[in-house]
């Protein structure tokens, strides 16, 4: 664990230092684009060869979908606990979604053009869905829903399957729940190529959302533009400020519930206005790992990507948050406080109010999705939302009236820029 004081000598450096994600290594990248180009060039084959070669599972095209009597079965089979448990995380999602649903608008400019916007849904979306030993089955909840509050017609799922040609149980069933019924048995990098390129057996998507690994990433990366990309989210990431009114062990336990996520890249940061609190939920922390069933990722999570930072002010607090710009952010600090920090934290994925609310609440069940950006992304990014599966088209329409108006305007840049023809286009239409 590393210790860093705000306002130190070379704490900006250090902090930023600890904050750098590594780069794509070249051998990485170059993986990713072979597997790609596999995929692109010999489509069904190619998914064949790579489903066997990286998750040893023997496929044939005719199984890359999952049959909906599985996803029929995996419903029928899910506890009425778990069942009540997924419906109630959906009705959240979709009752906070609905609120940020874009609407369409017309009106006049200045020149009494009659102008507007309208939104559209996206026609084909894929969704990768982690699956292995840790199958993310709320990011079904969590993307599914926005997508079909959008309206979009298409939903394509790609998950990968075990050496049987299994998926998690919970995920067809939550897939079930959700209405989706084109699920596809592949996913990683080779997953990412038959979204973006298709084969004989998948179509194209439009655009590729769902959380994703180093190389699930890279992949993402390098198919941008063939297809759209709804951000590139990594390892899991949460701040904590606490100041003496939080309660240590609630703080222990969050930044537990973050670094166990399991890939061994997560980030957990614990920023505290006093070195006493600070020691208190360092306490915390080591009692409770040692009752872990999973302590030992834990603790390499723990080793390499926990950094306390000691600040004086809840004003330096912001700071470092605002520079950091956490996935997650919890409040763990005075009532009175909690204006002031809301208002001045401008680049967290996610903030969470007081003792009470913990960021399993948001990755579970309480309304907005938790595709978050990450790896400081949350400086020009947002999280996941309604807006990102539509797109939006401007329109103009202009009568003679308006168009006489805007004859000046239109010759005016038409002569700085040299644009002749643009002029005359307006022109020809007045004379």
């Amino acid at each position: 664990m590393r210790m860093l004081q705000y306002g130190s000598r070379g704490f900006d450096s250090q902090l930023a230092a600890f904050c750098r994600a590594a780069a794509p290594s070249p051998a990485l990248q170059a993986t990713v684009a072979t597997i790609l180009a596999d995929v692109r060039e010999r489509g069904d084959a190619a998914i064949v060869d790579q489903a066997a070669r990286i998750d040893g599972a023997a496929l044939t095209p005719r199984q890359f979908r999952v049959k909906p009597a599985e996803l029929a079965r995996a419903a029928g089979a899910l506890s009425r606990r778990d069942r009540a448990a997924i419906l109630t995380a959906r009705a959240n999602v979709r009752d906070f979604n609905r609120r940020t649903l874009p609407r369409g608008w017309t009106g006049h400019n200045r020149e009494g053009a009659r102008v507007g916007e309208k939104f559209d849904p996206i026609g084909r979306i894929g969704i990768n869905i982690p699956g292995g030993q840790v199958p993310l089955v709320s990011t079904v909840v969590m993307t599914v829903t926005l997508a079909q509050i959008a309206g979009v017609p298409e939903i394509a799922v790609f998950t990968p399957c075990s050496r049987e040609g299994r998926v998690a149980d919970g995920l067809l069933a939550t897939l079930s729940l959700c209405g989706v019924s084109e699920v596809y048995r592949i996913g990683g990098v080779y997953g990412v190529g038959a979204m973006a390129y298709g084969t004989r057996t998948i179509r194209a998507v439009d655009k590729i959302f769902g959380p994703s690994n180093a190389y699930v990433c890279e992949a993402m990366r390098q198919v941008f533009g063939v297809a759209g990309v709804a951000g590139l989210p990594g390892p899991s990431e949460l701040m904590v400020i606490a100041d003496d009114t939080a309660h240590p062990d609630y703080a222990a336990a969050d930044l537990l519930a973050q670094a166990e996520h399991g890939s061994g890249k997560e980030k957990v940061y614990l920023v505290t206005t006093t070195s006493r609190v600070r020691a208190k939920i360092l306490a915390a922390l080591e009692a409770q790992l040692r009752e872990l069933a999973r302590a030992e990722p834990v603790r390499r999570v723990l080793a390499g990507g926990f950094l306390a930072v000691g600040v004086k002010t809840l004003a330096e607090a912001a700071t470092v948050a605002n520079y950091v710009a956490p996935e997650h952010l919890e409040l763990l600090v005075s009532p009175g406080a909690v204006a002031g920090l809301t208002r001045d934290i401008t680049t967290a994925g996610a903030i969470m109010i007081g003792n009470d609310t913990p960021t399993a609440l948001g990755d579970f069940t309480a309304g907005p999705s938790h595709v978050l950006p990450t790896g400081r992304s949350g400086r020009f990014f947002s999280g996941l939302r309604v807006a990102d599966f539509m797109r939006r088209t401007s329109l103009v329409r202009y009568d003679r009236a308006s168009l006489r108006r805007a004859t000046p305007v239109v010759a005016a840049f038409a002569a700085l820029e040299q644009l002749g023809a643009h002029g005359r286009s307006v022109e020809i239409r007045v004379e």
